[in-house]
């Protein structure tokens, strides 16, 4: 009889309480204040191009973002990075069914959703360079993110730099956003492992007189860790030999890029002496991070890892990252901003909906300017 009351008593317990979860009602993504406005950061997108059958959730993941422009008022949206698994490739294994080619007229295509609608950073990681056997880095990325197919960007870009063979492109450039609530900012992003001619760009930028009283948003992807830590050590990468075993494309071993700067370095020659960088947003490692520092001017610099790419089953057999994206709430006070992490491939069905949001404190906190 007692085994049957503990049994009974197990059942109203379960069926209590898991009726209580599924009958949690479903917030959809709304601003908090009013006045607020927002920006979307999307992690590394590398394992929902490679697979064919993953790109329709990146493809969801920009249809939110477009649908969501006005509820949001969404003024500007950055990714951190790793646009392509590889940049180099014209075979099929194991890690990826897609071509060079294909991946990035996928992750072209998904963002061609936001083109004159909303301004975008696309940054340029690791995975979306080639390199040779002295480190000396090329990528496709010039051919499918111009200034000229967004002009919402074109409008407000007003610097850049040039990439490793001498052209002017999007790798490294500032976006001036003026009079959100009564703010200037500055959207500025630098390539993976920035060579020392850029942080050098990017560190006069920073200095300029018209610059000065911007509040300086830095996007790149190499910066954290998921430990709370900057990057260090030897900067590499590697290249995909010409051999395939058991399906399997050979990668050769870790070439060091040269005068390259890990997050350590960016931090002490770019971020630290600026007096007006008061947020960097990063990538490249999986989970999440968050460090808060001073820089030289004693003003706190909000430092941001966000990286869902190991979620929704890993890297070779998961669907790319489940759809987590982060919103960026600013609220009209010009000191608050709210972080949510928010997946609209769950949000999108009832049935997954309760699985929508991270609420732990790495997903939702709230950080202050000074």
């Amino acid at each position: 009889m007692k085994r049957v009351c503990c049994f009974l008593t197990l059942v109203f317990l379960v069926s209590f309480f898991g009726e209580g979860v599924a009958q949690q009602t479903y917030e959809k993504p709304a601003l908090e204040r009013d006045g607020s406005w927002s920006v979307i950061m999307i992690p590394d997108l590398q394992n929902y191009v490679k697979w064919g059958r993953n790109q329709p959730i990146m493809d969801l993941m920009m249809a939110w973002i477009e649908d969501n422009l006005d509820s949001l008022n969404i003024k500007m949206v950055v990714c951190v990075g790793d646009l392509v698994e590889n940049d180099e490739k014209i075979t099929n294994d194991y890690d990826g069914n897609q071509t060079t080619q294909q991946q990035w007229e996928a992750v072209s295509h998904a963002f061609s959703r936001l083109d004159g609608k909303v301004p975008y950073i696309a940054a340029t990681g690791n995975h979306d360079y080639s390199i040779d056997r002295q480190g000396n880095r090329t990528s496709h990325y010039s051919e499918f993110f111009t200034s000229e197919r967004n002009y919402l960007n074109q409008k407000i870009l007003v610097q850049n730099s040039r990439n490793e063979q001498g052209k002017p492109t999007l790798e490294n450039s500032a976006y001036e956003l003026k009079g959100l609530n009564g703010q200037d900012y500055l959207f500025m992003t630098v390539e993976f492992a920035p060579r020392d001619t850029v942080v050098t760009w990017a560190k006069r930028i920073a200095d300029m007189e018209q610059y000065r009283e911007h509040r300086i948003v830095l996007v790149t992807h190499n910066y954290l860790n998921a430990k709370d830590e900057h990057t260090a050590g030897e900067v590499n990468w590697l290249f995909w030999e010409p051999y395939a075993i058991d399906n399997v494309i050979q990668k050769s071993q870790k070439i060091k890029l040269p005068l390259a700067n890990n997050g350590k370095q960016l931090w002490e020659k770019l971020v630290q002496p600026a007096s007006n960088i008061e947020l960097v947003l990063c990538g490249h490692i999986s989970g999440e991070g968050y460090r808060s520092d001073e820089n030289v001017a004693g003003k706190a610099v909000h430092q941001m890892l966000f990286d869902a790419q190991s979620m929704g089953g890993g890297h070779r057999h998961g669907n790319g990252g489940d759809g987590w994206l982060r919103i960026l709430e600013f609220f009209p006070d010009n000191k608050t901003v709210k972080v949510k992490t928010f997946s609209p491939f769950f949000g999108a069905s009832p049935t997954s909906q309760q699985f929508a949001w991270k609420r732990d404190e790495r997903n939702e906190y709230v950080i202050l300017f000074d």
